[in-house]
C-alpha cells in the first residue's frame, strides 16, 4: 500500500478478518500437501459412514453445529422467560450475580482525573482528559458539553467501536478540530454518515464522555513492549519513518494488533477475568468519572454506541442501572447465531465462558429491564444472520413484556450495511430526549 493511503471501511475489516483466518490456520502447520489431504479423504475416512449434510445442517463448524447449538437451551436456566421466573428483584439478584461471576469483571479503582486542556469547538465546550489506572498506559478521554452551562444536564456515556482499527479510541466518535485524520475522515463518512455522532448528541444538550478503552487509542498494547512473539508485520526498530499518525503506520498497527487479539485474550482468561470484564470495570470507572462531574445530573445518564460499542452497552447498561437509558446500535443477536454463523465475524472481545449456559446473548441487556432500551439493526449486517437479530429482539420483547415494560423497549430495521447512519442517529437520540 502506498504511503499515506487509506482503506476503506470496508476493504479494512475484509482485510482484518483474512489475516485473522490465515494466522489462525496456516497452510504451513498441516504435515500433508493437498494431494495427500485428498488420498486420506478418499482412502482413509470411514466408507461406513458417506452421509452428506443437507444445507440446513451445515455450519461454520461443520457436522458439530447443531450439537453445540444444543448444548444450550432456547430458555437457558437463568432467563426471565422461564415461567417460574414471575418476581422481577428475586430473577434479578441471581441472574447479576451470576452475570457477574462469570463476566470476571477486575476490581474498579477511583483514579484521579486530570484535565489536560480547555478549548471551544463546533460550538461546544470541550475538555481533554486523562486517568492512571494500576494498569497499562493512562487513559485519554474527552467530555463535550454545550456552551455555557448553567444547570446539570443529562448525559451520554458515548462507547467507541472496534472496525479492526485499534489504533484509535474515542477519535472515532468526536471531532475536536477541522484538522482531522483522513483514516477518521472515511471512519465517520462510511459508519457515521460523515458526523462525529458524539458530538451532535452534545449539541442537543447533553453533556457527552467518551473515552479509550482498554486495548485501544492511549490504551493500545504498543508492538514494543510485547515479548515472546516473532510474528507480524510491524517493525517499529527498521522504520525510517516512525510518525505514528502516518496512515501506512496506522493501518499496519490495526492489521498487528487484530492478531494480537486471541493472544490477549487467551491470556485474560488464564487471568481469571475476560474481555467483557475487562471493559465493564473501564467503562464503569468512566461511568463514575462523569456521574460525578458538577454539570450532570447523575439520575439522567444514558449511553450508546455501534458495533464494539453496542457490545459495551450490552455488558454495561445490562450489569450497572446507572445508565438510565440505553441504545445498543449493531450489536444485537443470539448465541445460537454465533455457534452456527457467525462467530468469525467477531472479536475476542464478546465472550464470557459459560454465560450461554444462563442467558442468551440479549438477555444480559436485558437485565437491566425495565429501564429504557432501544436495539438499532441493519437488515444486510454482515456480522449477524437476520433471522437471529429478529429472534433476539422477541426474546427482549418477551422480557420486557412480563415485565408490564412493553413501552420502554424498541428495536429498529434499517436496510444497508453494518452502520450507525444519520437516521439511525435521529431515532437514537429522540429515543435519549424521550427518557432523559
Amino acid at each position: 500500500m502506498k504511503s499515506g493511503s487509506v482503506l476503506s471501511k470496508s476493504e479494512d475489516s475484509t482485510q482484518a478478518r483474512r489475516e485473522f483466518l490465515k494466522s489462525s490456520i496456516s497452510i504451513a502447520a498441516i504435515p500433508f500437501t493437498l494431494s495427500e489431504v485428498d488420498f486420506f479423504a478418499l482412502n482413509f475416512m470411514d466408507k461406513s459412514d458417506n452421509q452428506i449434510l443437507t444445507a440446513s445442517e451445515k455450519s461454520i463448524i461443520g457436522g458439530y453445529g447443531s450439537w453445540a447449538a444444543s448444548l444450550v437451551a432456547a430458555t437457558p436456566s437463568l432467563s426471565f422467560r422461564n415461567s417460574g421466573e414471575n418476581d422481577i428483584d428475586s430473577w434479578k439478584t441471581k441472574a447479576v450475580s451470576k452475570a457477574n461471576e462469570l463476566i470476571a469483571r477486575p476490581q474498579k479503582s477511583e483514579p484521579k482525573v486530570t484535565i489536560e486542556k480547555k478549548y471551544t469547538y463546533d460550538g461546544l465546550e470541550i475538555e481533554e482528559l486523562s486517568w492512571q489506572l494500576p494498569y497499562g498506559r493512562s487513559t485519554k478521554a474527552v467530555l463535550l458539553k454545550p456552551l455555557g452551562v448553567k444547570k446539570p444536564l443529562p448525559a451520554i456515556l458515548g462507547l467507541h467501536d472496534h472496525a479492526g482499527m485499534k489504533y484509535f479510541g474515542y477519535r472515532k466518535i468526536v471531532k475536536t478540530s477541522d484538522d482531522q485524520h483522513p483514516i477518521l475522515k472515511e471512519h465517520q463518512t462510511s459508519d457515521y454518515g460523515g458526523k462525529a455522532w458524539a458530538n451532535e448528541i452534545a449539541k442537543r444538550g447533553y453533556v457527552v464522555l467518551v473515552h479509550d478503552t482498554f486495548a485501544f487509542g492511549s490504551r493500545r498494547v504498543l508492538y514494543e513492549d510485547v515479548k515472546g512473539l516473532d510474528w507480524g508485520s510491524l517493525d517499529v526498530t527498521n522504520k525510517s519513518d516512525k510518525d505514528p499518525e502516518k496512515s501506512e503506520n496506522i493501518l499496519e498497527y490495526n492489521k498487528w494488533s487484530s492478531e494480537h487479539e486471541h493472544v490477549m485474550s487467551k491470556s485474560l482468561f488464564c487471568a481469571g477475568t475476560t474481555w467483557p470484564g475487562v471493559f465493564l470495570s473501564e467503562d464503569q470507572i468512566a461511568l463514575d468519572i462523569l456521574s460525578k462531574r458538577p454539570e450532570v445530573d447523575p439520575k439522567r445518564i444514558g449511553c450508546g454506541g455501534l458495533s464494539g460499542g453496542g457490545l459495551r452497552t450490552v455488558y454495561l447498561a445490562g450489569m450497572d442501572e446507572r445508565i438510565k437509558c440505553a441504545v445498543c446500535v449493531g450489536f444485537m443477536t443470539t448465541w445460537e447465531d454465533l455457534i452456527l454463523h457467525k462467530s468469525f465475524t467477531h472479536t475476542w472481545m464478546t465472550y464470557a465462558p459459560l454465560l450461554p449456559k444462563y442467558l442468551d446473548f440479549p438477555e444480559i441487556l436485558g437485565l437491566r429491564v425495565p429501564l429504557p432500551t432501544l436495539v438499532l439493526n441493519n437488515n444486510q449486517d454482515e456480522l449477524y444472520t437476520l433471522s437471529e437479530m429478529k429472534k433476539a429482539d422477541v426474546i427482549l420483547g418477551e422480557v420486557y413484556s412480563k415485565a408490564k415494560a412493553s413501552d420502554r423497549y424498541a428495536a429498529k430495521f434499517y436496510d444497508g450495511p453494518h452502520k450507525f447512519d444519520q437516521q439511525m442517529q435521529k431515532d437514537a437520540f429522540e429515543w435519549f430526549d424521550k427518557w432523559l
